[in-house]
């Protein structure tokens, strides 16, 4: 059997991570199959893959970022035949094509003449114009479709017809959780894990802490770790934020790692203020594998991951104030949040292990493989809801 996985990246962030995760499923699924991963370029991503994949193959792909999309609606219109006669050529050779994201256009163009070998992937919430774009080629090129999430579901509001399946991002178990270990004998340890950009919130916490009085900010250590994509402009403007509020000693700046275990064995509580909508959240599981209660905006997949007030808190997106109001109280009552930490835990093990999201993976791909569409009326292929934020 010959398996297609296609990515859009070639770093190690959470979409990264989560393709990853899915070769990995396959692999152990297959383990007789050929399977070629194809990338854009060659990256941190590799090496990896290099242990699940039969061949890694880097080939130009049509990706659709907004910020390429005046160069890709001019000159990048003359690619387009080229890359989907590609694609057209590699799916005619594969029995299963798995797209990962809907942002690469000519595989999803080319699907549309082999719609019952390939499922997409799709863990975006898109805004505006791109949206709509993305929203009609997913629905045109007729393949299977998973959603990470209820909220990327609703974003993309495919056919009632073809409504696809929700499966959520499993988290590999990182071993024993860390238990509550702050007493408020020391600085809280908050980590805000991710890429640098606007979507993220790294102003909105650093807006936050500014606006704490002293007495709280000193009983606060932030760790920032992550890097701009192509963009160090505004890794600068980051920097240059966090020194105008003086904040250098109570913030630490890291760059991306690869891996992050040891900021999650080091912090307290993580926080993911994101300003737009986030299609699930992974950093905010992978802090419930660790047994850390997450702090996360209101917005997009996020509330779908925490349950307010029982294994961690909602926010407001953008809102600077109800941010830092949460983190006084963090700060200063830590007996009231003393059971988040096992909750947290549990809550991961019960709805976000990976066992349960390669059971709802292999079930799409056997869909697929079986000619039949991706659909079923379930979320998980277990069936199991997750219980919804309280109020």
């Amino acid at each position: 059997m010959r398996i297609t996985c296609v990515h859009q990246g070639y770093e190690l962030y959470g979409s990264d991570r989560s393709f990853i995760e899915t070769v990995r499923v396959i692999r152990e699924t297959w383990p007789e199959a050929s399977i070629d991963v194809i990338l854009p370029r060659h990256g941190p991503i590799v090496a990896p893959l290099e242990l699940l994949a039969t061949r890694i193959l880097v080939e130009p792909l049509w990706i659709l970022r907004r910020r390429d999309l005046p160069r890709l609606a001019t000159l990048g219109l003359l690619t387009l035949p080229v890359a989907v006669g590609r694609a057209v050529v590699r799916m005619a050779r594969s029995d299963l094509v798995y797209v990962n994201t809907s942002v690469v256009a000519d595989y999803l163009v080319a699907a549309r003449f082999f719609r019952r070998r390939c499922v997409v992937h799709i863990h975006e919430i898109p805004e505006g114009f791109v949206r709509t774009v993305l929203r009609a080629l997913t629905r045109w090129s007729g393949c299977g479709i998973i959603f990470n999430s209820r909220a990327t579901q609703r974003a993309f509001a495919p056919n009632p017809a073809r409504a696809g399946r929700v499966v959520y991002n499993g988290i590999a178990d990182p071993g024993r959780p860390k238990g509550m270990a702050y007493r408020g004998d020391r600085p809280l340890r908050l980590l805000m894990l991710g890429r640098i950009s606007r979507i993220k919130g790294q102003d909105a916490m650093v807006e936050a802490m500014g606006s704490l009085p002293a007495a709280i900010r000193d009983r606060i250590a932030l760790r920032i770790v992550g890097s701009a994509f192509e963009d160090a402009e505004r890794e600068r403007a980051l920097a240059d934020a966090i020194t105008e509020a003086e904040l250098d000693r109570s913030i630490e700046r890291l760059p991306f790692t690869p891996d992050p275990s040891e900021h999650f064995r080091w912090a307290d509580i993580a926080v993911v203020p994101s300003r737009l909508p986030e299609s699930l959240g992974r950093v905010a599981i992978e802090a419930m594998a660790y047994g850390i209660p997450p702090v996360v905006s209101e917005i997009g997949g996020l509330p779908e991951v925490v349950e307010d007030g029982v294994t961690g808190w909602l926010v407001p997106p953008g809102d600077s104030a109800a941010l830092a109001q949460r983190l006084t109280a963090l700060v200063t009552d830590p007996a009231r949040w003393a059971g988040f930490p096992a909750a947290a835990r549990q809550r991961y093990c019960a709805i976000f292990a990976e066992e349960a999201s390669a059971a709802g993976m292999v079930a799409c791909f056997r869909e697929v493989l079986d000619g039949r569409r991706v659909g079923a009326p379930k979320d998980q292929a277990s069936g199991t809801l997750p219980k919804q934020p309280s109020r």
